[in-house]
């Protein structure tokens, strides 16, 4: 499941809109990447989101 286990974001729906304005359904999934992380002293895998890598929510095993 594209969900990251820190901030929570996952799957958005929208619509998609062609250059003669018809419309068809679309998702947009945000980045997620698997990282040992440090969580209450130990050693944990976990799917998170890049925006919290980049900004050091996470901190790397």
């Amino acid at each position: 499941m594209a969900k990251c286990e820190i901030c929570g974001k996952s799957v958005t729906f929208g619509l998609k809109v062609s250059h003669s304005n018809r419309k068809t359904n679309r998702t947009w999934k945000p980045n997620i990447r698997k990282v040992k992380a440090v969580v209450n002293g130990t050693h944990k895998s976990m799917y998170v989101c890049s925006r919290c890598l980049r900004s050091d929510l996470v901190t790397r095993a």
